[in-house]
């Protein structure tokens, strides 16, 4: 099952369940967001899974909403205001942000917490396979993709007022632990492979050499590229984002590479050559050149690691589902990968000594 896909780019009406008055944000909007002149008109983007988005247009500028959820949320989750404080430093620090307008933390606005940001025009790529590029056009959206994460991962986080985003150290550790709290608080059924990853991955951890931002969720489909130029013009969704190891984030976009074309568009089993899209060994060779480092060990590690977190993301959406408040209609099939991604992500754990 793949939960990316074309259906998911352009927007549609607002769903029942996570429509607001639109006249009472318009009045916030008023008096917190410069320069913004109405009317306004409030369309809801068809991807995401976890936090509500919404495209908010004027005659002359679009923004955009991200919204926690309504309803029962897990703990530490959606945190918005997070998102909002990232995008702005790392903007200043002159990484591909959107430019950020305004943090609401009172609920009474629309229900839940929320920001806006510029509505960035540009292309995004839902298929990684980018079937309407020729080959040398794919070879530059994958090494642009790859150079944006290399200067994120290369940020002085102290200098650019981030030194408190997340812990120092013991990162996988820390990690582990958070997505183990969540994925049993979403636990619907038994899965025995989770229970296995659950009892080994803290004992296999790696120790942690660098620290940087991390984005948490990197992939092309979370980048706006320039209409006609092989350059990232802003990174969204920086829900999962905080301070971490590096490698991490990068083996996480790397998870792709591994993955077949059922379960998130992988491209494991696709003859990526002729496409112009780089192997795993090229891809991972140009960001150790870019990051000073000579190569990755403990590959399997680190995919064990990233398919389990996903997966307990996934188990959350899927919970949400049955509740009725999450943000696309199809959340409840995720439930049905669970557990083969977590039966994957055993694979690499074997793979790796478990």
């Amino acid at each position: 099952m793949s939960d990316i896909d074309d259906s998911f780019s352009g927007t549609k009406p607002v769903a029942d369940a996570l429509a607001f008055d639109e006249g009472v944000l318009a009045e916030w909007m008023t008096a917190h967001v410069a320069d913004f002149q109405g009317p306004l008109t409030v369309e809801q983007f068809k991807g995401g899974q976890s936090n509500p988005t919404y495209k908010l247009v004027t005659p002359g500028k679009a923004y955009v909403l991200r919204r926690k959820p309504p309803g029962k949320l897990l703990p530490s989750a959606h945190a918005v205001d997070r998102e909002f404080r990232v995008m702005k430093a790392l903007g200043g620090a002159g990484f591909p942000a959107p430019v950020m307008h305004g943090l609401c933390m009172e609920r009474e606005v629309i229900g839940t917490e929320f920001y806006i940001m510029d509505f960035v025009e540009g292309r995004i790529f839902w298929d990684p396979l980018l079937p309407d590029l020729d080959k040398t056009e794919r070879g530059a959206i994958y090494d642009a993709s790859n150079a944006t994460l290399a200067h994120l991962h290369g940020i002085d986080f102290e200098a650019a007022g981030l030194g408190d985003y997340g812990k120092p150290g013991n990162y996988f550790e820390r990690q582990i632990g958070r997505w183990t709290k969540q994925y049993r608080a979403a636990e619907t059924t038994t899965v025995p492979a989770m229970d296995r990853l659950i009892e080994w991955l803290p004992t296999a951890a790696p120790d942690q050499e660098r620290t940087s931002v991390v984005h948490g969720d990197y992939r092309l489909d979370n980048m706006v590229f320039h209409p006609t130029e092989p350059r990232v013009i802003a990174v969204l969704d920086w829900e999962l984002s905080t301070l971490g190891d590096p490698l991490a984030d990068f083996t996480y976009q790397l998870m792709g590479w591994v993955m077949p074309p059922e379960i998130r568009n992988g491209l494991l089993g696709v003859d990526i050559a002729s496409l112009g899209i780089p192997d795993i060994e090229q891809y991972t060779q140009a960001y150790c050149e870019r990051t000073n480092r000579s190569g990755i060990p403990a590959l399997d590690f680190y995919f064990a690691y990233n398919i389990f977190r996903l997966t307990s993301i996934i188990q959350g959406v899927y919970a949400r589902s049955l509740q009725g408040n999450a943000s696309n209609s199809r959340a409840a099939e995720m439930g049905a990968a669970v557990e083969p991604m977590a039966e994957a992500a055993w694979g690499f754990a074997k793979q790796a000594g478990a």
